[in-house]
């Protein structure tokens, strides 16, 4: 299969470019020619290059399964409304049925089963790298992003996520390291942050060096911006070193906050300073299930914030939309994949309905804005959940519905739990509290109320893994795994029906049984940015330099393949 080069001169291909899908045995090529230049492509045609928005949502760990699963459970809650059909079962479905463009296969560089690091990479440089890599290729060598090509050509950009914001997947769009572990120096890359050689971990002496790499950026993870030492139960600081990047980003001018009401005064604020950097818990937000709709806010809630803060930042005081460039943003859906890791059948669904809403809101925005094109898939697939366990034929979707906590917070709470150190014992708690309380389970065995008891002597993970087992047996809900598997994961794509024909021409590009790879190249044809011109610019900043360092490992791929999957989600 050949790359067909072609530079394009008429105006309803994407911006300069002529994109080919060429179509063998259900496989697809994308043919992307060399993007052009924006002010010669402006001065070429006699008018600016039209505004575009890109908005790419990525729903991590979230299989096909997981879809049939929520939409299963939601589809057994309306079955007594008004979209039931005679013979008995709804025929809803979900925000993202309807979306549905083709499948992505997601395999890194060294192994079938990706992790979120390679995954994200893929998507964000269009290259294959090894499990681990975050914006580098296979030889630890930073690549450029398609988020800092749209930044190089003058669009705005921002990171939406419910986990650490330094988690693998935002930091592969504005970061380049070796190794996704490396979060402090994911956090200093995220904001172009370097301490001078003389500055003794003092960074009010530096920082003027501050200047983000993402125009907004909003999640969890403040936990790597503030220095060793700071663990008041708001900036509990997970680094490793003195270096306080949150009070350096607020003397550079970066609009800091960590309050949901704070992000709620934006929405009606008269002006709105860009970069913003707002992180609302130390490491990942809470999942859905489990938030305090008062303490943090939902994915919903930071997408349309990032969505209203950047459509107005990129509108100009005249009205001409043709006078700006547009905005990248990415959104993660980040805690569906780490209940998929744990096993955790309730708390998955409640991330997923979460992330549908999520879908729902920006298709309206969309719609509103017919210059805006919507891509959403995920990294990969994880646990390998199955609708059925043997012998039976049938799944309980209705289990699901009273389970009021994930397992990691009843986790928590048992393995802090010992039978001497209150009034309540282990036993009676599980029996009392947990098994009806938080599981909905109120005609528990004696086999389950064992096994929840067991829990709270194991790790955390096998003790998450028993409490979301309880669930799924009962459900009838299967796991082949607690880490990835190699599945295929959905693609979706969405313009507006009033869409130009650029939007509808770039529709097209996202279809069938694409690579991760294809689907980078995409995005980047989409917005006609340059991701060779973005490689060169990242290697020439000196904090990159400085921290993509190459790991000592000599063989980057077979070190990281072999690391436990734990350590990959």
């Amino acid at each position: 299969m050949k790359y067909i080069h072609h530079r394009c001169r008429f105006p309803t291909c994407v911006s300069g470019i002529l994109v080919l899908l060429l179509a063998l045995g259900g496989n697809h090529e994308l043919a992307l020619a060399a993007p052009v230049d924006a002010a010669a492509a402006g001065a070429t045609q006699g008018h600016l290059q039209p505004k575009r928005n890109l908005i790419f949502m990525i729903s991590d760990g979230f299989g096909q399964t997981s879809e049939a699963m929520a939409r299963g459970f939601v589809q057994q809650q309306q079955q007594n409304q008004q979209n039931q059909k005679q013979d008995g079962y709804s025929q809803w479905t979900s925000a993202l049925d309807s979306l549905l463009v083709g499948s992505v296969r997601t395999r890194s560089s060294d192994t079938w089963v990706t992790d979120s690091a390679a995954g994200a990479t893929a998507y964000s440089c269009a290259q294959k790298t090894y499990n681990g890599a975050i914006g580098v290729d296979e030889g630890g060598r930073p690549c450029g992003t398609v988020l800092e090509a749209a930044r190089l050509r003058g669009y705005l950009t921002g990171l939406v996520t419910t986990a650490r914001i330094t988690h693998a997947t935002p930091a592969a769009f504005a970061a380049h390291v070796v190794d996704r572990d490396m979060e402090d120096l994911i956090a200093q890359q995220l904001l172009q942050f370097a301490p001078s050689a003389n500055n003794n971990n003092n960074t009010a002496a530096a920082a003027s060096t501050v200047a983000p790499a993402v125009d907004l950026m909003l999640g969890g993870g403040l936990c790597h911006f503030v220095p060793n030492g700071a663990n008041s139960e708001k900036n509990q600081s997970c680094r490793a070193d003195s270096l306080d990047l949150w009070q350096a980003a607020r003397q550079s001018g970066v609009t800091t906050i960590t309050q949901k009401q704070e992000l709620d005064a934006l929405a009606t604020a008269a002006s709105r300073k860009l970069p913003l950097l707002g992180l609302f818990a130390p490491g990942h937000m809470a999942y859905e299930i489990d938030r305090a709709r008062t303490a943090q806010p939902s994915l919903l809630e930071m997408t349309t914030s990032a969505l209203q803060i950047l459509h107005d930042a990129t509108t100009t005081v005249n009205n001409n939309s043709n006078s700006s460039n547009g905005f990248f943003l990415m959104i993660e859906g980040a805690r569906i994949d780490m209940a998929g890791h744990d096993n955790d059948p309730a708390a998955h669904l409640r991330d997923i309905l979460e992330y549908w809403r999520t879908v729902d809101a920006v298709r309206s925005f969309v719609d509103a804005h017919p210059d805006t094109l919507l891509v959403s898939t995920s990294d990969h697939e994880t646990g390998g959940m199955a609708l059925g366990i043997d012998p039976e034929y049938l799944w309980n979707p209705q289990v699901l519905d009273p389970v009021a906590r994930s397992a990691e917070s009843v986790c928590a709470r048992l393995r802090a739990m010992s039978d001497d150190d209150g009034d309540q014992s282990v036993d009676d708690y599980v029996a009392e509290t947990v098994l009806p309380k938080h599981l909905g389970i109120r005609n528990a065995t004696d086999a389950e109320v064992d096994t929840v008891v067991g829990a709270a002597g194991m790790d955390s993970k096998r003790c998450k893994r028993a409490v979301g087992g309880v669930v799924s047996k009962r459900a009838h809900i299967g796991w082949s795994t607690g880490g990835h598997t190699g599945a295929d994961v959905g693609l979706y794509a969405y313009g507006s029906s009033n869409g130009s024909q650029l939007q509808q021409d770039a529709l097209r590009m996202f279809r069938g049984n694409m690579d991760n790879t294809q689907v980078g190249r995409a995005l980047a044809a989409y917005l006609d940015v340059s991701l060779e011109d973005a490689t060169k610019a990242v290697v020439r900043r000196p904090s990159t330099l400085a921290l993509a360092k190459r790991r000592p490992d000599t063989n980057l791929a077979s070190a990281s393949a072999n690391k436990p999957y734990a350590d990959h989600n």
